[in-house]
């Protein structure tokens, strides 16, 4: 059983800047990791994968540009999405999720192709 857990969320003027991580209990080898944001009255929306085993990245067009999502390498078991210019609409719960499905990359931001979820962190973009 995959553990994810999520740090990093706060609160942040406009333009500003986060960096959120994404720890997982097990090695990321054999996992796509992505990122999903949930604000309050909306349906949650994949904003960024990767997927490990080749390091392809896939990022919402709404995020492009200004978000970066990473790995760590070195015991491979961090996951990080790096956040700039922050706008009012970036607010949400902002969740990591894994799975072991090899998916296409329309499928990647389809959530109920992730296994395994954390419980979220709140990023509030507001001034």
């Amino acid at each position: 059983q995959l553990q994810l857990v999520e740090f990093g969320g706060g609160l942040v003027q406009p333009g500003g800047s986060l960096i959120l991580s994404c720890a997982v209990s097990g090695t990321l080898d054999y996992y796509s990791i992505g990122w999903f944001r949930q604000a309050p009255g909306t349906a949650r929306e994949g904003v960024s994968c990767i997927k490990p085993s080749s390091g392809d990245t896939l990022y919402a067009g709404p995020v492009k540009g200004r978000f970066r999502i990473t790995r760590e390498n070195a015991k491979k078991t961090t996951v990080f999405l790096q956040m700039i210019s922050l706008k009012p609409e970036d607010t949400g719960v902002y969740y990591c999720a894994a799975t072991d499905k090899q998916l296409p990359a329309w499928e990647l931001f389809s959530d109920d192709k992730y296994n395994y979820w954390g419980q979220g962190t709140q990023v509030t973009v507001s001034s």
